[in-house]
C-alpha cells in the first residue's frame, strides 16, 4: 500500500501573492512544509499538486531542488487536479495537506495515518472538528473514495474544495474525526499563511527554533506562544477564509 501526502499549492493567491517563496531562516516558507513532511514515517512520497499556470513554475523549482515530486493540473478544479496528481503518483491512500501550513507537525500527521490504517473507515481529519491550531490540518483517504467522490458531483464549489463532498456526505464516506487533548488544544489559533500578517508570526516561531530544532512540534509552538502573547497578538484582526 502506498502513502502519498498532495501538497496543494499555487502562487497565485489573492491575499497574499508569491506567499510560498517568502523566506525564513534561509529558505521559501513551502520548503519548511515539504522538509517536516519528509520526517512522516508513514509517507512512501511527497507531490506538490500545482497548475499549468505559468506563475506556478517556482513551485517546480522548489520540488525539484528539495527532493520531492511535483504535478500540474487544473487552476480552478482542485478536486481533479488533486486526483489526477494521485493517480500519476500510484498512490493508494492521500494524505491531503495545504500548502498554507508550513509549521505542521509530522507527529500529527503520522497520528492521523496511523488512525486511517488501522480502523474501518473512509476518511479521518484532526481539523473537522477544531481543536488543533489551525495549520497543523491533516486529512487522509483512499484514492478509491476520491474517485467515487469525483464521479458523483460537479458542483463547482466542491471541485474548489476537494474533500468537502466526502466531508459532507458521511454516510457515503464514513468518517473519523480526531480531536486534540487539552495540552495542544488551541482552535482559535492561525498558525496559517494567508496574510502578511501571518508570515511575519510563522518567520518569528521558525527563526526563534533555528536550525537547531527544525522540526519543532505543536507542543513547543504552543508553550512558545504561551509565554510570548505578544507575537499572538500579529495576527489580531485577520479574517479567515472557509469552505462555504
Amino acid at each position: 500500500m502506498k502513502i502519498v501526502a498532495i501538497v496543494e499549492a499555487r502562487m497565485t493567491s489573492k491575499r497574499l501573492p508569491g506567499k510560498h517563496l517568502l523566506p525564513a531562516a534561509g529558505i521559501p516558507m513551502i520548503a519548511h512544509l515539504l522538509r517536516r513532511l519528509k520526517q512522516v514515517p508513514s509517507l512512501d512520497e511527497v507531490v506538490i499538486a500545482t497548475t499549468v499556470n505559468a506563475a506556478d513554475e517556482p513551485l517546480v523549482g522548489i520540488a525539484k531542488t528539495f527532493g520531492v515530486s511535483y504535478f500540474r493540473g487544473s487552476e480552478d478544479d482542485v478536486m481533479e487536479r488533486v486526483l489526477m496528481a494521485a493517480e500519476a503518483s500510484g498512490t493508494d491512500v492521500i494524505v491531503g495537506i495545504t500548502g498554507d501550513c508550513p509549521l505542521i507537525d509530522p507527529d500529527l500527521v503520522e497520528q492521523t495515518i496511523q488512525v486511517f490504517l488501522r480502523n474501518k473507515c473512509a476518511y479521518v481529519s484532526n481539523a473537522e472538528i477544531p481543536t488543533y491550531p489551525d495549520g497543523m490540518n491533516t486529512q487522509v483517504y483512499g484514492i478509491a473514495s476520491l474517485r467515487k467522490s469525483f464521479s458523483l458531483t460537479d458542483d463547482p464549489l466542491v471541485h474548489e474544495h476537494v474533500t468537502l463532498h466526502i466531508r459532507k456526505n458521511p454516510e457515503l464516506f464514513p468518517p473519523i474525526y480526531l480531536v486534540a487533548p487539552p495540552s495542544l488544544s488551541w482552535p482559535d489559533l492561525a498558525l496559517t499563511l494567508d496574510e502578511r500578517q501571518d508570515y511575519e508570526l510563522l518567520k518569528r516561531i521558525i527563526e526563534h527554533f533555528g536550525e537547531s530544532n527544525p522540526y519543532f512540534s505543536c507542543r513547543e509552538i504552543i508553550e512558545v506562544l504561551r509565554a510570548n502573547p505578544q507575537w499572538v497578538a500579529l495576527i489580531k484582526g485577520v479574517v479567515r477564509k472557509g469552505d462555504e
